[in-house]
């Protein structure tokens, strides 16, 4: 009697919230660098201006993380090419994050 060894044959899932949080850490760190960089905001934007692009940028970035994390649960059970996989995780994440830079700061930096 032998036994198998499946530890090599099933591939190591990563838990949901890593890759989301690193999405949303990208987001939070790339839109600090923009929020963080004004000087004088405009009297017409409010004392808070700052909160609605630093809450809405980490939460686009985390909504990446979390394609890539079922993008590579699908390849990783094989109905899809690992490569094109991160290929389109990459462009949604980037795509998604832009989406969240125009909603952040739409009424203020945008214009």
């Amino acid at each position: 009697m032998t036994q198998k060894n499946n530890a090599a044959e099933q591939p190591e899932q990563i838990s949901m919230g890593k890759p989301m949080l690193i999405g949303a850490v990208i987001g939070l760190i790339l839109i600090s660098l923009f929020v963080f960089g004004v000087d004088e905001p405009k009297p017409e934007w409010g004392k808070l201006w700052m909160l609605k692009p630093l809450i809405i940028v980490p939460f686009a970035g985390a909504t990446g993380g979390l394609f890539f994390y079922f993008m590579n649960y699908l390849s990783s059970k094989g109905s899809f090419n690992k490569t094109l996989a991160i290929i389109l995780s990459l462009v949604v994440f980037i795509i998604g994050l832009w989406l969240g830079f125009v909603l952040g700061l739409n009424g203020t930096l945008w214009n």
